[in-house]
């Protein structure tokens, strides 16, 4: 590598976050000139014309930063990934200026999923013991994985629905899986999360505080957001497998949902209940938590900050507790996430009913 490796983690993030820096006021110029925007509606939580393209210029910051900064040659897998990037970098633009039926957006995205899984061999090969389960054969294995960079990709997507909500728990999640294979040495990961957080933090501050370059990152963003988040977990719990360092990681399939609690939960919350209610569990709605934390008189920024510190708590808690079983750690996972879900619907309801009170 013709840099140092921990330096390469450092410039990756910081080429990434001043791409996006010069690239978004841009790419705003150009969105207004053709109208490209993310009208208001009724589903929606922004009142007037926001451009929609700041994935363009995550894109942008994140390719160029680990294409210069990755050791191609150590992990070979990087090359399917970048293709995958490039896959759901065009469907999500094709959804942002023409808007694309679901079921070619899901069919891109598993094509995406099949170049990481197949053509990459970035895959789930061990469930660490889970039900007593451990190698996984190789096509149960691709079957797996693609699910989960599926699900991944599109539980980013789904979050997508407030000012820098999911940009910031993307920050909080690149941020935790690159201090890990940072300080476990697998410093192309640590490259890849470090890219990634660059770009989210620089799009964090256009798109929460930005007045005349206010920009929202648009299906291309969140996309490709989930579809990195979904490699870094793989990876993750891959590493772990062999990995005996001193920052090694037990339970880490439950760790790592707790890492993503906010995505993953809030999909299996809001499928749940579309499912429940004899709706399809594709069918758009206003049930996911930050519409409910916004029914509290939140403001985005609030909400965002709220939702993010609750992850972070999550990481937390599921770090400090892995050596507590894998089913076990799984079980309070979800047994805290809900319980949390169902305060925050007490909440509501008491505002609601203290609102018409006072009326």
């Amino acid at each position: 590598m013709w840099l140092d490796p921990n330096l390469s983690v450092l410039f990756s993030l910081l080429l990434a976050f001043f791409v996006v820096y010069i690239s978004i006021p841009s790419i705003v110029t150009v969105a207004h000139e053709k109208h490209l925007y993310d009208e208001p509606g009724r589903r929606k939580s922004h009142h007037q014309n926001i451009p929609n393209l700041g994935g363009v210029a995550i894109f942008a910051g994140l390719v160029i930063a680990t294409g210069l900064f990755v050791n191609i040659a150590e992990s070979r897998e990087f090359m399917p990934v970048l293709v995958a990037i490039v896959v759901v970098f065009f469907i999500g633009i094709k959804d942002d200026i023409l808007i694309i039926a679901p079921d070619k957006k899901l069919y891109g995205q598993i094509i995406a999923a099949i170049i990481i899984v197949i053509v990459g061999d970035v895959r789930f090969t061990s469930l660490h013991g889970f039900l007593g389960l451990y190698e996984i054969d190789y096509f149960p294995s691709i079957a797996l994985t693609g699910f989960v960079v599926v699900v991944l990709t599109n539980a980013f997507n789904l979050i997508d629905g407030i000012d820098g909500l999911a940009a910031g728990i993307g920050m909080v999640v690149s941020l935790t899986f690159g201090t890990w294979f940072f300080l476990a040495d697998f410093h192309n990961y640590a490259v890849l999360s470090a890219a990634l957080f660059g770009s989210l933090a620089c799009f964090f501050g256009f798109n929460v505080f930005g007045q005349k370059n206010k920009v929202f990152m648009g299906d291309t963003g969140s996309l490709i957001l989930g579809l990195i988040m979904s490699v870094l977990a793989i990876k993750f719990n891959e590493a772990n497998i062999s990995y005996k360092g001193v920052y090694s990681i037990a339970s880490a399939p439950a760790v790592s949902f707790g890492i993503l609690i906010v995505p993953l939960f809030d999909t299996i919350r809001v499928f749940t209940l579309r499912i429940l209610r004899g709706h399809s569990p594709f069918r758009p709605d206003k049930n996911h938590l930050h519409h409910r934390v916004l029914k509290l008189g939140f403001s985005h920024f609030r909400s965002t900050s709220l939702i993010s510190i609750a992850n972070i708590l999550f990481i937390i808690f599921v770090l400090a507790c892995q050596s507590a079983g894998l089913i076990s750690l799984m079980i309070l996972n979800l047994s805290l996430a809900t319980l949390l879900s169902l305060v925050t619907e007490l909440i509501i309801r008491k505002h609601k009913h203290n609102a018409h009170v006072h009326i």
